[in-house]
């Protein structure tokens, strides 16, 4: 749609008729730019420009930089660099990371903390297409944060090698763990029709939205020239 939307013209006469709302000129229109030649200033002129790199920006055509030769390597990313220490927790070295685990940590619930006795009288009081909405937005969360954990496994905990990132990421594994059986909970409490029920549990094959989304996911944790980053975002 933003294609369509960047794409599409109107021609002026459909916007405004000029006998009866006249176009508005442009401000810009009064100003006189032809003795304002769009040259570079002269090197000589001043100090800044004497520099050997300012000569160059005007001197020397620039070629696009390739973001891969400028990206950092392996060996120069201190998440991903080789740490023979990072089985051994103290001393602490990056101080953030290790207060956002702690925090993390400190959060931690189990689904056996949810009452849901209430929960049938509200479900039964929505309408169908309520139902409809909120469970399979449940069944998508059960299965999608299965696929967060087989990211965290198979690329995160085993590339990162900074200790305090890998606590963190094993504390994550262990929640998504805990809020995939809390979605899966939810409908099993929900739906009572066991059709729908393995419907929702199955939804990565049932659905194909949600197939074409862990299908993606699922490539790019498969793909072993995707980097730290690209996995991230």
């Amino acid at each position: 749609p933003y294609a369509a939307m960047l794409s599409f013209h109107v021609p002026l006469a459909t916007i405004a008729d000029p006998q009866q709302h006249p176009l508005q000129l442009s401000p810009m229109k009064g100003l006189s730019l032809a003795d304002k030649e769009n040259t570079p200033p002269s090197l000589s002129g001043t100090r800044v420009l004497a520099s050997k790199t300012t000569r160059r920006i005007f001197q020397e055509p620039t070629e696009p930089q390739n973001p891969k030769l400028s990206a950092p390597s392996v060996e120069e990313e201190p998440l991903l660099k080789e740490n023979p220490r990072r089985f051994v927790i103290f001393p602490i070295e990056y101080h953030n990371i290790w207060q956002m685990y702690k925090k993390a940590e400190a959060s931690f619930w189990t689904a056996e903390e949810v009452e849901l006795s209430k929960d049938i009288q509200h479900w039964e009081a929505l309408k169908p297409e309520e139902r409809y909405f909120i469970s399979h937005v449940l069944a998508f969360f059960a299965a999608s944060d299965g696929i967060v954990n087989e990211n965290l496994v198979e690329r995160f905990s085993q590339e990162v090698q900074i200790t305090e990132a890998r606590c963190f990421y094993g504390f994550q594994i262990a929640m998504e763990n805990i809020h995939s059986e809390m979605y899966s909970l939810l409908i099993d409490t929900y739906i009572k029709d066991s059709k729908e029920r393995e419907f929702l549990f199955n939804v990565i094959e049932t659905m194909p939205c949600v197939k074409k989304k862990a299908d993606w996911a699922l490539c790019w944790i498969g793909d072993k020239e995707a980097t730290y980053g690209e996995l991230h975002n």
